[in-house]
């Protein structure tokens, strides 16, 4: 069996999903279920297995002989919360649990790690783990994933494989439920349908004109091609950056959205909310060396492209994957 936690959410549902397409193996699907904003996200999958997330760490103690990875992707990925105790609860303590687990088991693991831990990006963007100790987040989600990857990197029992993978910003199908948290361009193609316009946030640093705020953009049918091959070939265990190594602006991806649907450009610019202003990130960029070293060697979507198969073939019909 292969597990994937997370399994209702955005990214877990759509790696669950695609594992589920090209893998013999059976998929044991965790989460907490209790969310009927989620349901559609795996109701159509085929799975062997739902099982509640508080309940877990059981069922992998007795189940322990029968699992061939684990696919730990869900996490508190909210951005805007500030209550340290749910990131400590469900990013760090849990993530510990489930390591210790698979450790003991011997049960290689893939985890979600986060481009959120390298703050304003003062030691790069590079998943070297030398810099992983000296790394500042600017919010507590961020400092959640840096203190369990700084706990890994400490620890002497692992997994017999283990890949801590820094997602950038992953956009695509089945993020419907994320509500604020969803990417630019699920909420850039509800204000085109809406409004026929597109919000963006006006640039508070003089490094960077209105929408000329940069980041890494990756589709997420890349991250589910990565975890694959990771899986498959099973290279050096450690951290991993999942971006696409291009950083691209928010007004390419404003414009990308329009194209898709075959519309012109019309952007409005807004000022950045107080409470996330002096927190966010202007410049993301994943240094992609280790991965493409480990021999990963599929092209990655471009922005064009990516938006383009997430518009058309999802969010205009309102499926998902």
């Amino acid at each position: 069996m292969i597990v994937v936690t997370g399994a209702a959410g955005f990214i877990g549902s759509v790696v669950a999903g695609f594992l589920s397409q090209i893998s013999p193996e059976q998929i044991v699907l965790v989460d907490d279920f209790s969310r009927t904003d989620k349901t559609p996200n795996y109701l159509t999958k085929n799975f062997a297995e739902l099982v509640d997330r508080s309940l877990f760490p059981s069922w992998l103690e007795a189940n322990n002989t029968e699992v061939k990875w684990v696919i730990h992707l869900g996490a508190r990925t909210d951005t805007t919360e500030f209550n340290i105790e749910i990131f400590n609860e469900l990013n760090l303590n849990y993530s510990k649990t489930i390591w210790k687990l698979c450790a003991m088991y011997q049960i290689p693991l893939v985890y979600a790690s986060s481009a959120a831990t390298y703050g304003n990006g003062e030691w790069g963007y590079n998943d070297s783990h030398e810099i992983v100790s000296k790394l500042q987040p600017l919010n507590p989600y961020g400092e959640s994933k840096n203190d369990f990857d700084k706990w890994v990197l400490s620890e002497k029992s692992c997994p017999p494989n283990w890949f801590g993978l820094k997602f950038f910003n992953v956009y695509g199908p089945n993020e419907y439920h994320k509500s604020r948290m969803a990417s630019v361009i699920f909420h850039a193609f509800r204000q085109i349908k809406e409004k026929g316009s597109v919000k963006l946030f006006r640039s508070h640093h003089q490094d960077y004109s209105d929408g000329g705020q940069l980041r890494d953009f990756v589709y997420v049918k890349d991250v589910a091609q990565v975890i694959l091959f990771l899986m498959q070939q099973k290279p050096s265990s450690g951290l991993y950056n999942l971006g696409t190594g291009t950083a691209r602006s928010f007004n390419d991806l404003a414009s990308a959205t329009f194209s898709a649907l075959h519309l012109t450009p019309s952007i409005e610019y807004i000022d950045t909310p107080l409470d996330i202003r002096d927190k966010y990130q202007y410049f993301t960029e994943a240094k992609m060396d280790k991965l493409r070293n480990a021999g990963y060697n599929k092209e990655f979507y471009s922005l064009e492209t990516g938006i383009t198969d997430y518009v058309q073939n999802y969010l205009e019909k309102g499926i998902f994957f």
